[in-house]
């Protein structure tokens, strides 16, 4: 009886953790929300540049909701917001689940982590400054004469997250490839062999996930392919000192 209200007492305890870390990262992100909902307007002016940039000099965003231009904005800036804290997000998530983890696991989870963030952040930049002003300059450039190009200022949000996401995390493509090989899912040479599979892969995502144009599609895909390259010659790296240290490890049993 005493182990089992032991038991129950330890999983409140947990709960009781977990909605105390959930409310920090709730606070965290609401008062940086708070810091910048000043500057809303300023800050969809900034995500909405590449596009502004490849309009004509008369052409502009449009609002079909009525509440549409207050209601984006925020969005636009509790997502800037999120990204702001993110680091504190992933503070009080290590918190939570670093009790639970073994040694080697701490030192194998708070690295990817950090790489993990770092990838996101750059897959999203090289949206932004790579990708976005290409495809809007490539699409400016194809309107038919006569119409005017113009889109939603929602639309725009809902098409940038997207880019966002996909590209963020395309980006974790060698984290994913180090994982595998290091929790002995594949081997280095299976991921070798499966190069042609993730050529094709890649231009499928990015067929799915980018406008319908030859530009956009390239730079998704040859950057997957790139880094699925990194992530083999990090494994390749880090898998030969785990077989070496195992090796050390095994020897005066084995004699």
């Amino acid at each position: 009886m005493g182990m089992t209200e032991s038991g129950e007492d330890t999983f409140i305890s947990h709960l009781i953790e977990l909605r105390d870390r959930l409310l920090r990262i709730i606070g965290s992100v609401l008062v940086i929300f708070l810091l910048l909902f000043y500057w809303a307007s300023d800050i969809y002016t900034l995500l909405a540049q590449p596009l502004l940039a490849a309009l004509p000099t008369d052409g502009k965003m449009i609002a079909t909701d009525v509440v549409g231009v207050f209601l984006v904005p925020v969005k636009v800036t509790l997502l800037v917001a999120f990204l702001v804290a993110l680091p504190y997000v992933l503070y009080q998530v290590w918190a939570f689940v670093a009790p639970g983890l073994y040694s080697h696991e701490k030192r194998l989870v708070l690295p990817l982590i950090v790489t993990s963030s770092i990838l996101f952040f750059v897959g999203m930049a090289f949206a932004y400054f790579i990708v976005f002003p290409s495809v809007f300059r490539f699409m400016a450039a194809i309107a038919p004469a006569g119409v005017a190009w113009m889109t939603d200022i929602e639309k725009y949000f809902s098409f940038v997250l997207t880019m966002f996401i996909a590209f963020g995390v395309t980006f974790e493509t060698p984290v994913a490839v180090v994982v595998l090989v290091r929790l002995g899912v594949v081997s280095i040479e299976q991921l070798k062999q499966a190069r042609p599979y993730v050529i094709v892969g890649a231009f499928v995502v990015g067929a799915i996930f980018t406008p319908p144009d030859v530009v956009s599609q390239l730079l998704l895909a040859i950057p997957v392919c790139l880094l699925y390259e990194a992530g083999l010659w990090v494994a390749r790296l880090l898998v030969p000192r785990e077989a070496k240290g195992r090796t050390q490890v095994a020897g005066p049993d084995a004699e």
